[in-house]
């Protein structure tokens, strides 16, 4: 019954957290320079971009009306409350508000665009790291301190010390025919061929195969060391424990314990990542995401911040911000689920 309550105040908790993250945010761009505003007062004056074929018509100057209408268009004519009221109701999270940067397209659509191709990055990342480390830090507590943990251990800290991006790129100049004479094996950039339409089931198959490869082995190697040694050092703790020399005292088998007692309960730790996998289509790395010119999640929050595209940005902050806070709870479920001791009480 106790736990029930947690949960029932956890959702609850939702609510005012979701109101206090977006409002932070939504206050914070209202002071960032560059904003819409600012960037049409600029083209108006012929500084960059299509205003500057106007510069020389231009009289160089906007006069305080103009302004004024500017900032009515746009809506920062109204006070705050109204106009945060009008992004978390009207607007409905700001999903129905049209882009800036994108004409006649509001934030949803543009997200339901890029939707797809981070979910299947992110789901395929997301199972790879956990069938990847898992095992191999069952492997290492099992070898402790022999060969096979010495030379994991050097190949899983130099993949960690080798930030992400860098490897991609690494990659990209070996083995995507970026450099003269090497290798060409996988396509440079994108998520599938221009001729995807035409193949054969097959061909896609592969085809997105050959595109996926390099990106989502970046994406495993950004999570690599930290899993596989958390793994280990849990592992490593419930062995050392009073309850498994017990169950080798009792004549049970090494194996027995390992697996049917310390394994469960070495994955409580693990469990903190798994309610992530509500945000999987939006883990895959911005940089990530730009090296490899992939139509995702990521490179369109960074395009939306590059551009000042506020109600694209907050639509994803909106989106990832619930996301997150229900993964959280996700993650404390699953907590139970792994070792039914655990009981959330209140201090």
């Amino acid at each position: 019954m106790e736990q029930i309550d947690y949960f029932i105040r956890r959702f609850l908790l939702i609510i005012p957290t979701f109101i206090g993250i977006t409002i932070l945010c939504f206050g914070l761009i209202q002071f960032v320079p560059g904003g819409p505003v600012e960037q049409i007062i600029m083209q108006m004056k012929g500084i960059g971009g299509a205003g500057s074929t106007r510069g020389a018509e231009s009289t160089g100057s906007v006069s305080e009306r103009q302004r004024k209408d500017i900032e009515a268009h746009f809506g920062f004519d109204q006070p705050f409350y109204k106009r945060y009221y009008k992004w978390l109701v009207t607007d409905r999270l700001g999903m129905k508000m049209e882009s800036y940067k994108f004409p006649n397209k509001n934030a949803w659509q543009l997200i339901k665009e890029r939707f797809k191709v981070s979910l299947v990055f992110g789901i395929t990342g997301f199972i790879l790291s956990y069938m990847v480390c898992i095992p191999l830090g069952i492997l290492k507590a099992l070898r402790h301190e022999k060969m096979f943990d010495l030379v994991s251990s050097i190949i899983v800290f130099a993949g960690y010390a080798l930030p992400p991006f860098a490897f991609g790129m690494i990659l990209k100049m070996f083995f995507c025919g970026t450099v003269d004479g090497l290798w060409n094996i996988f396509p440079v950039s994108g998520f599938c061929s221009d001729n995807f339409l035409s193949l054969t089931f097959w061909g896609k198959t592969t085809d997105i195969f050959s595109h996926m490869f390099f990106p989502v082995l970046c994406y495993v190697i950004g999570n690599f060391a930290v899993l596989t040694l958390l793994m280990k050092n849990s592992l490593i703790e419930q062995i050392g424990k009073d309850y498994i020399r017990t169950v080798l005292a009792k004549g049970g088998s090494f194996t027995r314990a390992v697996w049917g007692h310390a394994f469960r309960n070495s994955l409580v730790p693990i469990a903190t990542g798994f309610g992530s996998i509500l945000t999987v289509m939006f883990a895959g790395s911005v940089i990530i995401e730009q090296v490899f010119e992939i139509p995702g999640m990521g490179r369109l929050s960074l395009e939306a911040i590059v551009g000042r595209d506020y109600p694209v940005f907050m639509g994803i902050l909106s989106l990832t911000s619930i996301l997150g806070l229900v993964g959280n709870i996700l993650s404390d479920f699953i907590y139970v689920l792994i070792d039914p001791r655990i009981n959330f009480q209140k201090n």
